[in-house]
C-alpha cells in the first residue's frame, strides 16, 4: 500500500453550517453490493428500506483517527450523537430494534452532505437516555449514541442511493 501523498489543500471559504438535518437506519447487511468511486459511494445493489429520523438542534457526527506506529494501525471510530424529542410508545418500540441491531446509518448535514456510517461493522448503540426532564424547559425524549469502528473513515454517498430507497412510514411524535 502506497503512503505517497497526492494533494494539498487551500483555506476554503466560510460558506458551510454545522448540524444534522436527518439519519437514515437500515438493517445491516442489506446493502448488497456497494458501488465506490473516487471515495464515494454511487450505488448499493441490495433490496433495502432507510427509516429516516429527521433531526433539529443537539445531535452531530464526530469521528476520532486512532493510529498506531507501534502496531502498525489505523482505524476510525464514528460517533453519532442524537437528540430525539418526545416521547413516545413507537418510538420506544423502534429504538429498542436499534439497540438491539448494529445498522448501518446514512447522515446527512446541512450542507447535503451524506456519510455512511458502519458501512462494513455496522454502528452500535452504546449509549443514551430515556428522559422526562425535570423543569418546564427540560427535554423529555431520547438520546442515542451510535458507535462504529470502521478501515476508513465514512464514505460520501450520492444522496439518491439512500433517498431513494426511504421508507415513507414514518412515526410522528405530534399526532
Amino acid at each position: 500500500m502506497s503512503c505517497t501523498l497526492t494533494l494539498g489543500r487551500k483555506e476554503p471559504c466560510k460558506d458551510t453550517v454545522g448540524g444534522l438535518k436527518a439519519v437514515y437506519f437500515t438493517d445491516f447487511g442489506d446493502y448488497g453490493t456497494v458501488t465506490e468511486t473516487d471515495d464515494e459511494i454511487t450505488d448499493l445493489t441490495g433490496t433495502f428500506t432507510a427509516f429516516k429520523y429527521e433531526l433539529k438542534g443537539n445531535s452531530s457526527f464526530e469521528q476520532a483517527i486512532t493510529s498506531s506506529r507501534e502496531n502498525g494501525t489505523t482505524f476510525f471510530d464514528q460517533t453519532l450523537t442524537l437528540t430525539l424529542k418526545k416521547l413516545s410508545k413507537e418510538d420506544n418500540k423502534e429504538l429498542k430494534l436499534l439497540a438491539y441491531g448494529r445498522p448501518h446509518v446514512a447522515v446527512e448535514d446541512y450542507n447535503g452532505n451524506f456519510f455512511l456510517v458502519g458501512l462494513e461493522n455496522g454502528g452500535d448503540v452504546n449509549g443514551g437516555t430515556i428522559v422526562t426532564g425535570a423543569a418546564m424547559g427540560d427535554l423529555t425524549g431520547y438520546t442515542l449514541t451510535v458507535n462504529a469502528q470502521e478501515t476508513a473513515p465514512p464514505f460520501f454517498v450520492t444522496p439518491a442511493v439512500i433517498t431513494g430507497n426511504a421508507a415513507g412510514a414514518q412515526i410522528d411524535p405530534t399526532a
